[in-house]
């Protein structure tokens, strides 16, 4: 019987020895492999997101007491219901549901282009999903029913022109990120064209959604986005297991029965859909899905990136950077993206810096 590895989503068989580092748990008659450490960073990336949230529910213009931003947050009767249950919890909840997204996003195309460079905010992803946002809101299209399914859309045609531009026989990893990177460049003059066409007023609410904000999001937005998730949950779980075999030359696949290019349209595909819906509801919150994977691993050290901490991780960058945005410049609230930018653009330097001290590999 073969059963997955957490962290790193490779099956083994019963009776092979156990690789070092890995834990046997058996749950009726199925048994899995989890990697100890990755096990435990998860759980303990868990713990520090519930205290995040809990701090995110306490604070704000005016103090709440856990307890009570506890019972307001499961439905019971609470003085601070109003405060809590219908300003604070929703827009924590997108808040959830963006990072994950972006965390998971992230971790699969830097699986399939082997670089910790290629997060969607870099190769092009994010600024489709822009242009044609604000493009649309540019013409008048301001709803938030209709607006994240235009983000999906042009975050999606953008992924497919630079997958076409990168096909030689097969996806060239480096060939994709470069040519992602010029698609990012182009796309976001084609917003900036966007902005000063338009009119003035809707030209600054299109701008504020640019730099990628929580502000005013609630349950319209997260609602759509958490059975988004949900449906595409079953894909990300075959995702955990197939990116195990994206490392493995053309050759080495071929021998071992693997569909590669296959492998890596869908690993890719799943990455720009999760990252265009989380920008649709968010707009493009700039280099969480750049953080989040490769910290991830390196907390983990296991050979894959661990979706799971991936999701995380990125939750957590994403809440505890909207309730320092809220709190830092009181009673004046800053975008999330401006944070989550002042962070991710030094870490993206020190990436660059040390892709080339290695050989232009980061």
């Amino acid at each position: 019987m073969t059963a997955p590895v957490a962290g790193s989503g490779a099956p083994v068989r019963q009776g092979r020895a156990r690789p070092t580092g890995y834990a046997l748990v058996r749950a009726g008659r199925a048994s899995f492999l989890v990697h100890r450490r990755a096990a435990a960073v998860a759980t303990a990336l868990a713990v520090l997101l519930a205290a995040v949230c809990l701090a995110y529910l306490c604070v704000g213009e005016s103090f709440v007491a856990p307890g009570e931003a506890l019972k307001a947050a499961f439905g019971q009767p609470s003085s601070a219901g109003l405060v809590v249950g219908t300003l604070r919890l929703p827009r924590m909840v997108a808040g959830l549901l963006v990072g994950a997204a972006f965390g998971v996003a992230g971790a699969l195309i830097q699986t399939v282009a082997r670089n910790a460079l290629a997060s969607p905010d870099v190769i092009g992803v994010t600024q489709g999903a822009s242009a044609l946002t604000v493009g649309a809101i540019t013409y008048g299209i301001t709803s938030y029913a209709v607006l994240p399914y235009l983000s999906v859309a042009g975050g999606v045609l953008a992924a497919a022109l630079g997958y076409v531009f990168a096909w030689r026989g097969g996806l060239h990893a480096t060939r994709f990120v470069l040519i992602g990177i010029g698609f990012a460049v182009a796309l976001r003059s084609v917003t900036h064209l966007f902005l000063i066409k338009g009119d003035y007023t809707v030209a600054q609410q299109a701008q504020v959604w640019l730099t990628g904000s929580l502000n005013g999001r609630g349950w319209a937005e997260a609602a759509p986005l958490g059975w988004a998730l949900l449906v595409l949950l079953p894909a990300v779980l075959w995702a955990a297991r197939a990116q195990r075999t994206v490392p493995m030359d053309d050759d080495t696949a071929t021998a071992l029965g693997v569909r590669l290019n296959r492998t890596r349209l869908g690993l890719v595909a799943l990455g720009v859909v999760l990252a265009s819906m989380a920008t649709g509801a968010a707009g493009p919150v700039d280099f969480v899905a750049l953080l989040a994977p490769q910290t991830g691993r390196r907390l983990t050290r296991t050979a894959q990136i661990p979706l799971l901490c991936s999701a995380l991780l990125g939750a957590v960058v994403v809440v505890l950077g909207d309730l320092l945005a809220r709190k830092l410049l009181a009673p004046t609230e800053l975008p999330v993206g401006v944070l989550t930018a002042a962070v991710g653009a030094p870490y993206l330097i020190h990436l660059i810096i040390r892709s080339r001290a290695v050989g232009g590999r980061a």
